[in-house]
């Protein structure tokens, strides 16, 4: 059975973890105590959800949490650190504190330890988020007790509509170019100037080809610019945009 805990203390654990190359020890005390933090747990590293929504938004809504007086953002996962370091260069996830409960004793003592043993995973966190404000938990959204991997609740919107349902998330913005391409740079020099952050992909790189860019905008020039989706244009457009918003 899934456990609630709010208003309780987290549980007293010590975390083996690696910081510059070294094995460091962190408390409880060392991550809550006296800090608000919010803490989201997944099932594992490199696994899809995790890799591809969860914990990309609360690293894109970071600067949003710490306006709102979040100390720290926790992903914690029953993994060993040095899987979860590499995780987080792989999702350039410098928002987020990354957290090793390799022997599962946080999320047992949380009673969100379940077993994945169908899949071959054995032990792991059941998927959920909490708000931590001096080690007392204030709130917890956990995933519904249904069979497979639900995602439904646990999310960063959903915990920024709890802490500050006014607070403005910022607009997701992406910018598609290529090396070299001097309306790139001037782009992505306009976004930086009105503060606005931006997910890059290279033409090129992973796959990603001009029968790609065509497919998606309709062109085969760069830049071409989406912000929340809708189709911006090139730098030109861009500016534009910027000028009217």
């Amino acid at each position: 059975m899934l456990a609630n805990r709010e208003g309780q203390r987290v549980p007293e654990v010590a975390f083996n973890t690696r910081i510059n190359n070294e094995w460091v020890q962190l408390s409880t005390d060392d991550l809550f105590k006296g800090k608000n933090v919010i803490l989201f747990a997944l099932p594992g590293a490199f696994t899809p959800t995790c890799s591809s929504t969860h914990l990309p938004r609360y690293n894109e809504l970071a600067s949003v949490f710490r306006e709102q007086g979040i100390d720290d953002i926790i992903c914690l996962s029953v993994n060993d650190p040095f899987v979860m370091d590499a995780w987080a260069g792989d999702q350039n996830a410098e928002n987020i504190s990354m957290l090793p409960d390799g022997n599962g004793d946080f999320s047992r003592g949380m009673g969100m330890l379940v077993n994945k043993g169908e899949l071959g995973f054995g032990d792991r966190s059941w998927r959920y988020s909490m708000l931590v404000r001096d080690g007392v938990i204030e709130k917890m959204f956990i995933e519904p007790d249904v069979p497979g991997d639900p995602f439904e609740v646990s999310d960063a919107d959903t915990m920024l509509n709890y802490l500050a349902p006014e607070a403005a998330a910022p607009k997701r913005v992406t910018v598609i170019g290529k090396p070299g391409c001097s309306h790139c740079t001037r782009a992505k020099n306009a976004l930086k100037e009105r503060g606005m952050k931006f997910e890059e992909i290279t033409i090129g790189s992973h796959g990603i080809s001009l029968a790609t860019l065509h497919a998606v905008s309709g062109r085969g020039t760069t830049p071409q610019i989406f912000i929340e989706g809708e189709h911006i244009g090139g730098a030109d457009e861009l500016e534009n945009w910027l000028k009217s918003h």
